[in-house]
């Protein structure tokens, strides 16, 4: 035995000096296996001896020695460059976070280049059909690692229902989304086509499980289970003091704490899988992000994937009309003193005091338009597959990062709690050449943005006129999209009426919910309706079904319309009945589902009209 120590000792080549830094390791050295070996040296040499100061004998918690470097193994394979770069960065970061160090100094802030888009218009309507005939070359990724404990919720945000009506959860609403564009892309090929469009979704340990059990549970939704994979994000280390000391579990002292690292990892997990190129090599194009709760986002896809082809895009930032100082990150050209430029998101408490810097006496200011000239990131990402493998190939999805310590007091000598480094996946462009076609699309925000992030206590307390992004404002955004949607298309809407859910005031639009099948575009929607038909504010329609037309139709209460794909159903006439009402409830009520509670109503069922058609062929149903 004290021969193999000597060893080890001997291929560990410390020094005395390091040896007598961490001596309850050295007596253990005999229980490590020569990969561990290497990894203490590691650790020692980035000053990490402190990890061991409290090992025992040899013979005492063995194991629990053996699953520290274990954990240790996997906390430096799943960093791009090992925990060696980590500890690095994290120096460098967390003394510039010491100073004061501006990341944006030396760089002049002006507006990018993007396409700014009307729904509805003959442009709009040009990107629409282009995008979803070029949505047969994308794969989709899904940024799914958080939880629902900021909304309230215990379970994963993916399985939260989208809106209330039909109790669809958000991946259905997304995967049934991508299928919709998978047919309607392949129906407009020359001669069909028999793609399908990959999903990748990025879960972390708190949402793996969970959202496997949710697909399988599901059958998919009716996705091939082979279109779907899931990359699982691991943490990072936290860090202790400005050293970069990683900091041990305070209930267990063989475990370094961790923490998550952001939704920047998914490009680190794209590249190691090897899905990227064999994406390439199946002929896809283009990689779209988006996030997890955000039910508004697929009727913004198509038009932006249209933009990215038509301008030819290497990245295309999905973006709102923003007021200025409004708290959401600003799309931002970066201009250096030596020439370099980029295009990213610039936080809002940086873009504004950033202008002041150099020569924008009002900071960000609203220009004509009423809004800022900096578009609002939505964090929804289009990026072409080829310039992205090759940025990858040279990064290892490797993404600029941060940190955020919480310090003591004014010296900055010491944190409250352990931090961690962090990124963001919208800083990918950070590392691009100049040469980079970076640019954005803007969309109008009731088309393509209402994120569901906030608790009813949270949102409560956001001051009037500011977005709730809550339970409640993300269910009624949905109806207002599809209402307005409509009245685009000329039917007669009723206007909204303005109530209170939560503490919430929103505006109550007739609760209008199709499958996506039914209309993936603004045009698909015109060939289904027509101008005689009307819809009154207290109404409910649901359109489940690909080829039903709506034809001077005139609703007053409940309309539920369902048909198989191969039946073409023709709805006319004048439905009244008492419908489904909205009665308000309290989020406290903890009798009641915690995804109701959050919305501060639930809907009385009080009566309907349901009409199914399960035979193919014409059908014309007048009430």
């Amino acid at each position: 035995m004290a021969s193999l120590v000597a060893e080890k000792l001997s291929e560990i080549q410390i020094g005395d000096d390091m040896a007598s830094t961490a001596p309850n390791l050295m007596k253990n050295l005999s229980l490590l296996s020569p990969d561990q070996v290497e990894l203490a040296k590691m650790l020692l040499r980035e000053e990490q001896s402190h990890l061991f100061l409290h090992w025992p004998e040899p013979g005492v918690d063995d194991d629990k020695k053996r699953d520290f470097f274990e954990q240790v193994s996997r906390l430096n394979s799943s960093y791009p460059g090992g925990l060696i770069a980590y500890i690095q960065n994290s120096r460098k970061l967390l003394a510039d976070s010491k100073a004061g160090k501006n990341p944006y100094d030396g760089f002049t802030p002006s507006v990018p280049s993007g396409e700014i888009l009307t729904f509805g218009d003959d442009n709009f309507n040009m990107l629409e059909e282009a995008g979803v005939k070029e949505a047969r070359k994308a794969a989709f990724v899904l940024v799914a690692g958080g939880l629902g404990e900021r909304l309230g919720y215990k379970g994963i945000k993916l399985a939260l229902p989208l809106e209330t009506t039909t109790g669809r959860c958000f991946l259905q609403h997304y995967i049934e989304s991508i299928l919709a564009l998978q047919e309607a892309s392949c129906k407009l090929v020359q001669g069909g086509c028999n793609s399908e469009i990959p999903l990748v979704i990025m879960t972390s340990d708190d949402t793996h499980a969970p959202t496997l059990n949710l697909l399988e549970s599901n059958s998919y939704f009716g996705m091939k289970p082979t279109q779907v994979n899931l990359l699982k994000q691991e943490k990072v280390a936290c860090l202790d003091d400005n050293d970069a000391r990683l900091a041990l579990d305070l209930n267990d002292k063989f475990k370094i704490q961790t923490k998550p690292h952001g939704h920047g990892d998914v490009h680190a997990l794209l590249f190691s899988s090897g899905l990227l190129n064999k994406w390439h090599n199946a002929g896809l194009r283009w990689v779209l992000f988006f996030q997890d709760t955000n039910g508004l986002l697929f009727k913004a896809i198509p038009a932006a994937l249209g933009v990215s082809l038509t301008r030819e895009y290497h990245v295309n930032s999905l973006a709102v009309p923003r007021k200025a100082k409004e708290a959401i990150g600003g799309i931002t050209k970066l201009t250096h003193a030596d020439g370099r430029t980029m295009v990213i998101n610039v936080e809002y408490n940086q873009l504004d005091p950033s202008l002041r810097a150099n020569g924008h006496a009002d900071g960000d200011v609203n220009c004509e338009t009423g809004y800022s000239p900096f578009p609002g990131n939505i964090n929804q990402l289009i990026l072409e597959l080829q310039p992205y493998i090759e940025e990858l190939t040279k990064t290892q999805g490797a993404i600029a990062e941060f940190v955020n310590p919480k310090y003591k007091d004014s010296s900055k000598a010491s944190f409250k709690s352990s931090t961690r480094l962090e990124c963001m996946m919208q800083d990918y462009p950070k590392t691009l050449p100049p040469s980079a076609r970076v640019g954005f699309t803007v969309m109008e925000t009731w088309l393509a943005y209402a994120p569901v992030k906030n608790n009813p206590e949270d949102a409560a307390k956001v001051p009037k006129g500011n977005p709730y992004h809550s339970a409640t404002s993300g269910e009624m955004a949905i109806y207002r999209a599809n209402s307005l949607i409509m009245k685009k298309a000329g039917v007669e809407i009723a206007d909204p009426v303005v109530d209170e859910f939560n503490a919430q005031e929103v505006e109550v639009w007739p609760r209008i919910t199709w499958s996506p099948k039914w209309a993936i575009t603004f045009a698909d929607v015109k060939k289904k309706v027509n101008e005689k038909c009307s819809v009154s504010q207290r109404s409910t329609m649901i359109i489940k079904g690909q080829n039903i037309v709506l034809d001077n139709l005139s609703l007053d209460g409940t309309l539920i319309v369902h048909a198989i794909d191969e039946a073409e159903v023709q709805v006319s006439g004048c439905v009244q009945n008492k419908g489904w009402l909205l009665e308000k409830i309290d989020f406290k009520d903890s009798s009641l589902p915690q995804e109701t509670r959050m919305r501060g109503f639930k809907i009385q069922k009080v009566e309907q009209l349901e009409v199914n058609y399960s035979e193919p062929g014409k059908h014309l149903f007048r009430a």
